[in-house]
């Protein structure tokens, strides 16, 4: 069956001698980069084109053409390949189309040697560009892939292939053209057009038919911006700016009020004028706006709208940090007005000192009132925006009560990110940004069961605060196994005491564990040895570059470990191994989910303190506990909960128990 792939899109190849197929309906130039493990073209060598057109294992057209017929071999390419750019390009100076958006939209397919088709592309959205990247066959832990890249230049050739890390990109394309031109009068003609008997019908425009239901995952993806718990939420691909009074977030962008909304956040980078996504057509008039999901050409779904949440984020920040200078601003300006008016003796009496207090608080309530203004309107763009974006979220995006839960099937591969609260600002508390953290996890999580940490924490029972706690870590672990592929994912679980067996209950029943919950100080380290042990061999068989000689017993999937009741059962030795899974679990797949009260642990003195240092902490309720260096926010945390009376948690583990048994794992 053909995978009819949309634009960050990934699928797996069955074989390694391939066949790829252009078709553009106007002569195009072809050819292919191979690239190391970063993507980077190590030299001219590493490039086919029609004055080159042969490499080992590759093999491309030697002239212009409407169609092109492209041979692969990747057991074949040379030493430290490890991906296939495949790249087209409009012939220059012979009076022919000079941007993708006057031709057709470019298809290209991937077949077997005997013509089966594996996957297909549909370039769409080319506006200005003259050159573009189609596809990418990369190899991933010895498997190879094709992905639909469909990355567009406007600067050509030549920036196509500086952008390949290609030294001296104009001359080499200059070199191209002419190897081109000479061939020229040698170039196939469009051919007559496809009938729909017995040819399959190209989609030139990405019809709904042949889209996927659900944005596909992102391998490898950028890293645009970090969890802002960590190391601030302000680590983007450009530079911030100090927010000030101008810094008014998204109506800073050019957006009146009023007026249609904007969704484009010029932050972002594009290396061609945007375009809306084929899964965002313009809106019509009468019916609301559609979210742009972000605007980086060559951008998977999954990419944009990851972007597309931290963009809110920013702005949401932006925002609130102008609003609040300019308040403080206000405050401190009538301040100084009242001391330079009451400093005369003159105006300590009669009705001059007060007419001086009242023209000052006049000028304040006008400043604030005016930074009022600019702050709801900015307020209310990203509401609205919040509005179309959260029903558009793939499940790892998603809360528990967005529909798309129930629809869920665990996926082929792991998404970039996933979804573990919302966060939101005192100036409106009903705008919730999605706080995302990158999958795989790169540091721990502990769900803070303390009484001490928060205001509503210190209102609640000590014992429906540990449950509730402990609730929060069993939906964050069942969110892990939905969006892991089936087998590579597995939760262990440490309950010394066996407190926890209630809000256990749903990983137990549909039988996810890795298995029972550990009990007793016998159960605490058999779990810690094992999980030690795997830390050890994987970061040995790493250095030693022999990930083949792992012992077959050896689950190398991700593995996290649920700890109830920290450190009730833990004697030295335990809590040292909790030490060293959480310094260095992370980097081989090994990570906590601890669920604690630090006061209770206190008895352990500072020995803990680089434990705690390490995770990432959430509340099982709302608490303002993250802090933002970049604006000197404290942002609001606030837990993903099940709505009352759903069975979506039992449904969503029901699935991924079924994904196991398919897959036979």
């Amino acid at each position: 069956m053909t995978a009819e792939l949309v634009r960050g899109q990934n699928h797996t190849l069955p074989q390694t001698r391939l066949e790829i197929r252009v078709s553009a309906g106007t002569p195009v130039v072809a050819g292919a980069t191979l690239g190391d493990e970063r993507g980077t073209v190590r030299g001219i060598e590493w490039i086919a084109h029609p004055g080159s057109p042969q490499l080992p294992g590759l093999e491309v057209s030697q002239q212009a053409a409407a169609d092109h017929r492209l041979a692969v071999d990747l057991e074949a390419l040379p030493t430290g390949a490890h991906r296939v750019t495949v790249l087209l390009a409009l012939p220059v100076g012979v009076g022919g189309p000079v941007r993708f958006g006057a031709v057709p939209a470019p298809f290209v397919a991937l077949t077997g040697l005997d013509g089966t088709e594996i996957a297909s592309f549909t370039l769409t959205d080319l506006d200005a560009e003259s050159a573009v990247s189609a596809l990418e066959l990369y190899r991933r832990q010895d498997v190879w892939k094709v992905r639909a890249v469909g990355q567009g230049y406007a600067g050509g050739l030549a920036a196509m292939l500086a952008d390949q890390g290609v030294t001296e990109p104009a001359a080499l394309a200059g070199t191209i053209q002419e190897a081109v031109t000479r061939g020229l009068a040698r170039s196939v003609a469009p051919p007559p057009p496809r009938t729909p008997e017995g040819d399959r019908v190209r989609h030139a425009t990405g019809s709904a038919d042949h889209r996927p239901t659900a944005p596909p995952p992102a391998p490898e993806p950028p890293e645009p911006l970090t969890d802002p718990a960590a190391t601030g939420p302000a680590h983007t691909t450009q530079p911030h700016t100090t927010p000030g009074p101008a810094a008014a977030g998204p109506s800073a962008a050019g957006t009146s009020a009023g007026g249609p909304i904007d969704y484009a956040h010029p932050r972002r980078q594009h290396a061609a004028p945007p375009s809306p996504p084929p899964t965002a057509p313009p809106a019509q008039p009468g019916q609301p706006a559609q979210p742009v999901a972000g605007d980086a050409t060559g951008w998977s779904m999954d990419e944009r709208l990851y972007n597309q949440i931290w963009g809110m984020f920013e702005d949401l920040a932006r925002a609130v940090a102008a609003y609040r200078s300019a308040v403080d601003f206000a405050e401190s300006r009538m301040g100084q007005e009242l001391d330079r008016a009451l400093s005369d003796p003159r105006n300590r009496i009669g009705g001059a000192g007060d007419r001086a207090r009242e023209a000052a608080r006049a000028k304040r309530d006008e400043l604030t009132s005016r930074a009022r203004e600019a702050l709801d309107r900015d307020l209310a763009q990203l509401a609205a925006e919040a509005a179309v974006v959260e029903p558009a979220l793939p499940a790892a995006y998603a809360g528990w009560g967005n529909p798309v839960w129930h629809a869920h099937r665990v996926p082929m591969e792991i998404p970039m990110a996933l979804r573990i609260g919302d966060l939101h600002l005192p100036e409106r508390t009903d705008l919730r940004i999605p706080l995302l953290v990158r999958l795989p996890l790169e540091r721990g999580i502990w769900v803070d069961s303390g009484r001490a940490a928060s205001e509503a924490a210190a209102l609640m029972d000590t014992d429906r605060l540990r449950r509730l706690a402990m609730e929060t870590a069993v939906a964050h672990a069942a969110r892990l196994l939905a969006v892991y592929p089936p087998g590579e994912f597995a939760v262990h679980v440490i309950d010394p005491a066996g407190s926890a067996a209630g809000p256990l209950a749903p990983l137990v029943e549909a039988g996810v564990l890795a298995g029972p919950p550990a009990a007793g100080p016998g159960g605490v380290a058999s779990v810690l040895a094992h999980l030690t042990r795997r830390v050890d061999l994987v970061q040995m068989a790493v250095r030693a570059r022999a990930a083949d000689s792992l012992p077959p017993d050896l689950d190398t999937g991700e593995q996290l470990l649920v700890v109830n009741d920290f450190p009730h059962g833990f004697d030295d030795r335990a809590v040292t191994q909790l030490r060293y899974l959480a310094d260095e679990g992370p980097a081989v797949g090994v990570h906590l989910l601890m669920v604690a009260d630090r006061e209770e642990a206190s008895a352990y003195g500072p020995v803990l303190d680089p434990l705690w240092r390490s995770l990432l902490r959430i509340t099982p309720v709302a608490d303002s506990h993250l802090a933002d260096p970049w604006v000197g926010h404290a942002w609001t945390y606030e837990p993903l909960t099940v709505p009352p009376g759903s069975r979506v948690l039992e449904q969503v583990l029901a699935a991924v128990a079924e994904a196991r048994r398919a897959a036979g794992r």
